[in-house]
């Protein structure tokens, strides 16, 4: 698949830098005055300096197999053992998750890991995988005449 780009509002640069380069290992690229770009697991995210765009906390959520998801979130779908391994990582640092790293839809179509967090500006992001990642896009099948 091609790599995507996403431009989004941050706060602070300096903390901006901290999470994704630091906590989320996310190499650094071209930066500006205003903004800094990261290789966000292949893609391309533009993190601008405009405080002002920030949404107002209490973001609406919608539940989804018993957890409070945000709206609005981006993340990356990682191979399962990365997955894995990230979220134990980032246990063993001290993240704090919006929502703890667990299993989704379990014996279902979608079956897949997830786990939220949310940099210093709010913005919140999903890392999910599926065991089998074929599953990406597959949706339960209809029932069949009765």
């Amino acid at each position: 698949m091609p790599p995507f780009h996403l431009a989004f509002p941050v706060r602070d640069l300096s903390a901006t830098r901290a999470f994704y380069a630091g906590l989320l290992g996310c190499p650094v690229g071209r930066e500006a005055e205003r903004w800094i770009d990261f290789d966000f697991f292949g893609h391309q995210i533009s993190a601008h300096l405009r405080p002002e765009a920030l949404r107002p906390a209490g973001d609406p959520t919608n539940p989804v197999d018993g957890d409070a998801v945000p709206v609005r979130h981006f993340g990356a779908v990682l191979p399962w053992p990365t997955w894995e391994a990230l979220g134990e990582r980032l246990k063993a640092e001290g993240a704090a998750f919006l929502i703890e790293p667990r299993i989704r839809f379990a014996g279902e179509v979608g079956e897949q890991g997830t786990f939220f967090l949310q940099d210093p500006s709010g913005n919140a992001l999903e890392f999910k995988s599926f065991r089998d990642p074929s599953r990406l896009f597959a949706r339960p099948e209809a029932p069949g005449p009765s």
